[in-house]
């Protein structure tokens, strides 16, 4: 077996007297794919925040190409939730791009070096024509494809994507699915996608983390998304049904409901639907 890219071994992530998840041991090979589930407040966000070395866990290790994690790896590169640009920022798509490689020149014509890297990683997201366009001109899709040169700017071993495909239409979040997973394949580069929403990553997911109210599951798709796995994270009836390349689970809106009365941190949603 290779050396594993991402390692947590009895990780621990506390916040005073409530503990995230504790006893968390994580293995992530070369070009795995990872989906992370689980109701708000279950601590997804908070799992990409300790990976990017801006969180330090409460007990264990994180380790990221066998070292400690660090705040500015470029062994890492992160693809953040979709958020829209105003039309007026004065920003290019290659600007954008640039700023992976080092925030601290925007604004400044990009070195030589900035210049062929940028061109290579845009050529990665066929992107190559909103090099020049405002960002505040283009679609939700463009700009979160921009959002994936970003990120792969450094050739990151990991790539962590923090529900990237929120506010993004269905043939929106296919092309931003496309890419990573093609990134994945031609690279070997290690994904950890937190989403709210199984169905469209299914096909390129390899294992999955579903945490839910200090508890977790780590296991194949087929593993964790069973009636019987997540009616004990829930603590309360949950079904599964398969259809062809689609999860639908029933149930889990009324069970997160219900941990929400019992505790107003931990807001209700479904995790994945049809």
């Amino acid at each position: 077996m290779s050396a594993p890219v991402v390692q947590l071994e009895d990780a621990e992530l506390s916040f005073g007297a409530r503990t995230l998840w504790s006893g968390l041991d994580l293995r992530i090979e070369p070009g795995q794919f990872v989906a992370v589930l689980g109701p708000n407040g279950s601590g997804k966000s908070s799992l990409l925040k300790v990976m990017l070395g801006l969180l330090p866990l409460t007990r264990g290790r994180a380790l990221v190409g066998g070292r400690p994690v660090r705040r500015g790896s470029h062994s890492i590169g992160y693809v953040p939730q979709h958020r829209g640009f105003s039309p007026d920022v004065p920003l290019r798509g290659a600007d954008l791009v640039q700023l992976g490689l080092d925030g601290a020149r925007w604004g400044m014509p990009a070195p030589r070096k900035y210049r062929r890297q940028v061109a290579d990683v845009l050529a990665q997201v066929e992107a190559e024509h909103l090099a020049t366009r405002p960002v505040g001109s283009m679609s939700g899709g463009e700009q979160q494809r921009l959002r994936i040169a970003q990120a792969l700017a450094t050739d990151p071993g990991v790539l962590l994507c923090d529900e990237p495909l929120l506010s993004l239409d269905l043939r929106h979040q296919h092309r931003v699915v496309d890419l990573i997973a093609r990134r994945r394949r031609e690279h070997g580069t290690s994904v950890i996608f937190v989403t709210h929403e199984i169905n469209p990553i299914l096909s390129v997911t390899d294992r999955i983390l579903y945490m839910m109210d200090g508890a977790f599951r780590v296991g194949t798709p087929d593993e964790v998304m069973r009636s019987e796995v997540l009616t004990e994270l829930y603590q309360s009836p949950i079904e599964v049904i398969r259809r062809p390349g689609q999860l639908v689970v029933l149930g889990a809106e009324t069970a997160a409901a219900a941990h929400h009365d019992h505790d107003e941190r931990l807001p209700s949603h479904a995790p994945v639907g049809p």
